[in-house]
């Protein structure tokens, strides 16, 4: 078989797995908050926070199984983990107060970081290094897919079922995860016992993070946080300016812009180089933020939600390859983690960080305030550009 092939049997199966997963995530955060409200009588507030408790969960798996995937593999670590969104997906059934609830979405969030590091990890190692930026623009696919359907599929099924039906079909895209599982052959990276021991040594914080990953992920934090705001607000911002009708469209076609455009911007990643991709990406994910927070009319809002589709849907896939460039194999474990935790850190606690600001500027400045945030990103990735840069010169020098 050629080895610059993506499409293998291996790939697909585990983009499949990853879009189930992704699919119960943003079902369940779309609905998870109005349930708490309904069922416990609890503040929005509280209802946030059970909402929120799920990142922190995912937060602190992805911290804990950075290393481990280096010394068990990361097919054994993603069974784990599709045991644990088993387990809590029947657990919702029996989470019969407030208390349960926030604990089995905590569990659920462990379960979701372990698997979906293991799942990028998984495809990171198969994809051949000439492709790779394209294979996980490929990949990333899945999960934009679930952006899109996922909150469709959750409003509708809480508008006409109770919410028992949802818990269902959670626990059956659940049950289709794992039976997959067993159609993927096993991971090619398992570390040999003793070189392990020599590493556990001296593991300390690059254990848990990979030097090489930071700089592209603190630049990903930034533009998280920003388009956390868009995934947060947007609902409320809509209703403010009497477009709702076209909210409801507005990460279907942001979906669309990203299907259209992904395939090309990936390969371009590994034929044209970081800079290429990067900075148009990051530049119209400003521009569409510039659009949004001066929409009058439904296809301004539309318009805008295509152009963060083309901006942030296009960088967040290149992140994650630029995360992995010049990273040793035994280490794509620990970097496709680093990139995570950034990256779910800006989505988990930006909300909670820039909704502090809305009572005072309003939805339409604070999504100025956000363009100015990814212009931010857009220096900080010059910066760290231009030291790179440096250091390749110096040592071509000797």
């Amino acid at each position: 078989m050629d080895n610059k092939t993506i499409w293998t049997r291996d790939f697909i199966v585990t983009s499949i797995i990853n879009f189930f997963l992704m699919l119960v995530m943003y079902l369940l955060i779309v609905t998870i908050a109005p349930y708490s409200v309904k069922e416990y009588g609890v503040s929005t507030g509280v209802a946030g926070l059970v909402s929120g408790i799920f990142i922190i969960g995912t937060l602190m798996s992805r911290l804990a199984i950075g290393g481990l995937i280096e010394k068990i593999g990361s097919r054994r670590l993603l069974l784990i983990g599709l045991a644990i969104i088993v387990l809590a997906s029947v657990f919702y059934f029996g989470a019969v107060n407030l208390p349960l609830l926030m604990a089995n979405r905590f569990f659920h969030g462990i379960g979701l970081g372990i698997s979906s590091t293991a799942t990028g990890t998984m495809v990171a190692q198969m994809l051949p290094p000439s492709r790779r930026g394209e294979g996980i623009g490929y990949f990333s696919l899945s999960a934009v897919l679930a952006t899109a359907i996922g909150p469709f599929f959750g409003i509708y099924l809480s508008q006409h079922y109770d919410y028992q039906v949802l818990f269902l079909f959670c626990l059956a895209l659940s049950i289709c995860c794992a039976a997959m599982f067993f159609f993927v052959k096993k991971s090619p990276m398992v570390m040999p016992a003793k070189e392990i021991q020599a590493k556990t040594e001296k593991l300390g914080i690059h254990g848990l993070l990979e030097r090489r990953a930071l700089p592209i992920a603190l630049v990903t934090l930034l533009a998280a946080v920003a388009y956390s705001g868009v995934l947060s607000f947007i609902s409320f911002y809509a209703e403010e300016i009497n477009l709702v009708s076209a909210a409801s469209f507005f990460f279907l076609v942001y979906a669309v812009a990203v299907l259209f455009s992904r395939p090309f911007t990936g390969r371009l990643l590994d034929v044209k180089g970081n800079k290429f991709v990067i900075y148009p990406s990051l530049i119209l994910f400003a521009g569409g933020l510039l659009l949004l927070s001066g929409a009058q009319a439904g296809w301004m809002l539309l318009l805008a939600g295509g152009i963060l589709g083309l901006g942030f849907g296009n960088f967040q896939s290149c992140a994650q390859a630029i995360a992995l460039q010049g990273v040793k194999p035994e280490r794509l474990g620990v970097a496709t983690s680093t990139f995570f935790i950034f990256l779910d850190f800006g989505f988990g606690f930006g909300p909670y960080v820039i909704g502090s600001l809305v009572p005072i500027i309003g939805y339409r400045k604070l999504y100025v305030v956000l363009m100015l945030v990814v212009l931010a990103a857009l220096g900080l990735f010059m910066l760290f550009s231009k030291i790179q840069q440096s250091k390749s010169k110096r040592v071509t020098v000797e």
